[in-house]
């Protein structure tokens, strides 16, 4: 009877690419699981859980995304000092005018599993308000 064996990819192992996306235009739930699916590397045969297999991503014109329905002025974020009194609600409208970089961050972020592997897969994400000039050559995806 012949074994079967599970293979599992070390990092070491793992070929990352760059990739561009521009934001302009798209919805921000969609736009973040896909590059949620990119960072962690999910659309690769060599995927595992427990390994970084994902490619590194460059998002811009964030402050050019959209969002449906009324969540323009309905969606809010809030922080917290940790003060007495310290609590901020800040609405969408208020954090695109702000900053877009952040309301991208914080929509991919939420999509990736909460555990020490995600903050080491949100440091690949790179998310700039218009167009950045240093990664002009990077291959361009359409998500």
């Amino acid at each position: 009877m012949k074994k079967r064996k599970t293979l599992f990819t070390k990092t070491s192992e793992v070929k990352r690419r760059w990739v561009k996306i521009n934001a302009e235009g798209k919805v921000l739930g969609r736009l973040a699981t896909r590059v949620a699916v990119l960072l962690r590397g999910k659309g690769k045969p060599i995927f595992t859980p427990q390994t970084d297999c994902g490619d590194f991503v460059v998002v811009y014109n964030a402050e050019k995304i959209k969002v449906t329905g009324n969540k323009f002025k309905d969606k809010g974020y809030f922080t917290h000092s940790g003060h007495p009194g310290g609590d901020k609600l800040l609405s969408f409208e208020v954090m695109i005018g702000k900053r877009p970089e952040k309301v991208i961050q914080l929509a991919i972020k939420g999509m990736l599993p909460h555990n020490r592997l995600a903050d080491q897969v949100i440091k690949k994400l790179k998310v700039f308000r218009g167009v950045p000039a240093q990664y002009q050559k990077l291959p361009e995806v359409e998500v």
